[in-house]
């Protein structure tokens, strides 16, 4: 599994500089299994930390200088600042530093196959839906993924194949570090324009990307999206295969005989070029996710998957972690926890929640004052769908508040628009607030990709201390 630009660091120690991240933790226990000592560090203790500790992982809570010191390359993920302490011991000791994409795209390089999941959202669910088909039919990838899949056990899997199944994140253009041969496009929207500045770089970008597609490469896109389409357009002729998939017959691959459950769940028969492949039956509610599972099954129709067991397996999928998951319940009131940080995605996963037809409690962690501000009249609107929206502080994440945009704000904004919306600046007041006034059988439904989750682990633990003290 490593690559040429690995091989070199064999013998020596990898030391990751935030660690207990998803795709740093993934890819250090990759590093782990493939014979690389292994060190890390991380500013929030977690449960992963504990998981790479039993690996045999020297791993610590916090920053620690000493750490740095005999180790052969510095990973960083892109949270790091430049001044990080063991960023700064690194540089002062000369020893080589590379970001989290880049250790990633050389993990990959020497696979056969490497097929990467893009697209503003629905990356971790298309890829973890394409990863359990591939695993539980024995093709036997190797896979990386932003969340945790309970079929591979985490979010990372070590396979023989020569098959690679990865997230490829436009963060700060990561995936432009990742070699593609196959590559799967969910969606064009706006998003992360702190470090793209506007529309037609962030497009830029995903062109860039599909480019890097050798001659025999295979792109699946979807093709109702306006702007996948526009950067399908813009692609130099090559002999590569483009294939499109949406909910009509015009496109490659598509629904015939969509329907819902009364949970919200769909099935529907694949079909391609006017050929039925399989019937597929969903354990996950919603139209986005009938969108992933169709681009899921149409990608392992074009490795050569058998597509009645492809449908088997993906019939026992039933979500990422952090994807819409049921965390629990709390007062009669079902908790659910959504990854979505943009207006788009916080809407999509709204819309799963009301299928379910209930009193539906949104819980909002707007994420960045500069996505805030750039998506603003987005944020107003994504939560109609619910009863009642809560809205906490926004979650500053790698940015300092500049003063000049806060949740108030988009509290005004949002009860301007029809919307019933609550600030509840911190998880104390949230959980006071939904303590007092939930009901038994209310679904509330928390949002974002800060520390939100945390609240339903709050809640849940607070109910459990009060359960058995009386």
């Amino acid at each position: 599994m490593d690559g040429k630009g690995l091989a070199r660091y064999k013998g020596k120690r990898v030391h990751l500089v935030g660690i207990g991240g998803s795709s740093m933790s993934g890819l250090a226990q990759m590093l782990h299994a493939d014979g690389f000592l292994v060190s890390g560090s991380d500013s929030a203790e977690s449960a992963t930390l504990t998981q790479l500790r039993g690996l045999g992982m020297d791993v610590r809570f916090g920053h620690h200088t000493q750490m740095v010191r005999g180790a052969g390359l510095l990973v960083y993920s892109a949270a790091i600042a430049p001044n990080d302490p063991e960023r700064a011991e690194a540089d002062a000791l000369g020893i080589p530093q590379m970001e989290r994409a880049v250790l990633l795209g050389l993990m990959m390089e020497n696979s056969r196959e490497q097929v990467c999941v893009c697209g503003t959202h629905g990356k971790t669910t298309t890829s973890s839906m394409l990863a359990q088909v591939l695993t539980e039919t024995g093709a036997d990838p190797s896979v990386h993924l932003g969340g945790s899949l309970e079929a591979i056990g985490g979010s990372v899997r070590a396979g023989q194949s020569g098959l690679f199944v990865a997230e490829a994140c436009e963060f700060n253009r990561s995936f432009l570090h990742m070699p593609v041969s196959f590559a799967i496009l969910l969606n064009i929207e706006e998003d992360h324009l702190d470090c793209y500045g506007d529309m037609e770089h962030v497009k830029a970008a995903y062109l860039e990307f599909l480019e890097r597609l050798p001659e025999d490469g295979t792109v699946l896109a979807l093709g109702s999206d306006e702007r996948v389409r526009r950067v399908l357009g813009q692609l130099t002729p090559k002999s590569r295969k483009v294939l499109l998939f949406g909910e009509s017959a015009d496109y490659d691959y598509y629904f015939e005989g969509l329907r819902y459950d009364g949970k919200g769940n769909a099935s529907f028969r694949l079909a391609h070029q006017g050929k039925s492949l399989c019937e597929a039956r969903l354990a996950v509610p919603g139209r986005y996710n009938a969108l992933h599972a169709l681009a899921a099954l149409a990608a392992a129709h074009n490795l050569g998957i058998k597509m009645d067991s492809a449908a088997k397996a993906l019939e026992g999928f039933t979500g990422a972690h952090r994807r819409f998951e049921h965390t629990g319940q709390v007062k009669g009131m079902d908790l659910y926890h959504d990854y979505g940080h943009n207006p788009a995605e916080m809407r999509a996963a709204i819309d799963m929640a009301a299928l379910q037809r209930r009193r539906l409690i949104a819980v909002m962690q707007p994420h960045t004052f500069s996505r805030v501000k750039t998506l603003f009249e987005d944020y107003l609107t994504c939560t109609q769908k619910a009863d009642i929206t809560l809205v906490t502080d926004i979650f500053a994440a790698r940015e300092q508040d500049p003063g000049d945009i806060n949740s108030q704000m988009l509290v005004d904004g949002m009860r301007g628009h029809g919307i019933n919306a609550i600030l509840t600046p911190d998880f104390d007041r949230t959980e006071a607030w939904l303590m007092e006034h939930g009901r038994p059988g209310d679904l509330v439904l928390t949002m974002g990709c800060g520390n939100i989750n945390l609240l339903n682990e709050q809640m849940q633990r607070h109910a459990s201390l009060l359960d058995h003290s009386t």
